[in-house]
């Protein structure tokens, strides 16, 4: 079994600044070895190696921070989007959700499930970044640094729905304690007082009974976002960047992070809608299954609350991608450019 370091150093998506072991030139003797010394100084700008569980680790935590912040930022419009799915004929559109709620429940009501968004998306954010870095470098190990290049866009998607997988699992019991506070009038108005309220009535399976329809929502989401993220990275540095990535400047770097992550946004807002809608309805209605919630919503149903969701998935995506790529920075964790196509490759198609 190799190592998980092994396995980056052969990852076509490495970092381009690997360490440097040499030998201590002799004064007089031995003249310094050109560029040598600036590839080491590199390495030593970085906080740890590509790769390494510390690697892994700290992507974790920016996965915490760029997912667990943006998601309570945004609940008074997540709030309003889940009532315009399950009432629409109360909540009628955005701006009529956000007077009504204010109107019954003042401006606080707007915060109504901000704990359980919190700790909820948190937990999702560390495996998520955390495991997506960790299943890329580990499939573009199994299919060969050639193959890994031409098929990298079928890597995020594998890599990506991978780690939401297991993400999922840890975010179910949040989201469904959210959605309970704030669709079900009178049900709780805190964390504290909502999962066990839910255990008591439902038990475990109150907590994961929407996770199938959670899969549904955020697999394609989480696939949409970090493969079109990539790629349109990509394109964006090949195509509309006057200039290569590693001439332009940090902050300049950001903005295109902040841009690649707003489209990437909006395509994941409109595929994964459908599923989100069913998860809210079905956290509402206890006792319900998804495929009697998807049955009685009808297919223009499912498609309620779409616009609210496309601003608030494209700003959530945009922020996630320039918030992981910003700790990043800050945390001095290797930030690999996007890919090239390996020399073995070139030579092959020259022929």
């Amino acid at each position: 079994m190799f190592s998980l370091l092994e396995v980056a150093k052969n990852s076509p998506f490495r970092t381009p600044f690997t360490k440097v072991h040499c030998d201590v030139p002799t004064p007089g003797v031995d003249g310094p070895v050109p560029g040598r010394h600036i590839q080491a100084a590199a390495a030593a700008t970085e906080s740890c190696e590509f790769g390494s569980a510390k690697y892994f680790a700290l992507c974790s935590i920016g996965g915490i921070l760029s997912c667990g912040t943006t998601h309570t930022f945004v609940v008074p419009l997540d709030l309003v989007k889940c009532r315009l799915q399950v009432d629409q004929a109360k909540y009628k559109n955005l701006f009529t959700g956000f007077k009504v709620t204010v109107a019954e429940e003042g401006f606080k009501g707007l915060a109504k499930g901000w704990a359980p968004t919190l700790f909820g998306y948190s937990a999702q954010g560390a495996f998520k970044f955390g495991l997506y870095e960790l299943f890329k470098v580990y499939y573009s190990k199994a299919l060969g640094e050639e193959n890994a290049y031409l098929y990298r866009t079928s890597l995020y998607l594998a890599a990506s729905a991978s780690a939401e997988f297991f993400a999922d699992i840890a975010l179910a019991p949040f989201e469904a304690t959210k959605v309970k506070i704030q669709t079900t009038p009178g049900f709780a108005n805190t964390m504290r007082e909502g999962m066990p309220k839910i255990m008591n009535e439902e038990g475990i399976n109150g907590f994961y009974k929407g996770l199938v329809p959670l899969w549904m929502r955020q697999i394609p989401y989480t696939m949409m976002k970090f493969a079109c993220f990539e790629r349109t990275l990509e394109l964006l540095y090949k195509y509309v960047v006057p200039k290569p990535r590693a001439e332009c400047s940090k902050g300049e770097q950001l903005v295109v992070t902040f841009a690649a992550g707003y489209i990437a946004g909006v395509f994941c807002a409109i595929v994964s809608h459908p599923a989100d809608v069913v998860v809210s309805k079905l956290n509402q209605a206890k006792g319900s299954s998804a495929l009697d919630v998807t049955r009685s919503l009808g297919f223009m149903g499912m498609w309620q609350g779409l616009t609210p969701r496309i601003v608030m998935i494209g700003t959530l995506t945009a922020l996630q991608w320039f918030i992981y790529d910003g700790v990043k920075v800050a945390l001095a964790i290797p930030r690999p450019p996007p890919p090239e196509m390996p020399a073995s490759l070139k030579e092959k198609l020259a022929k």
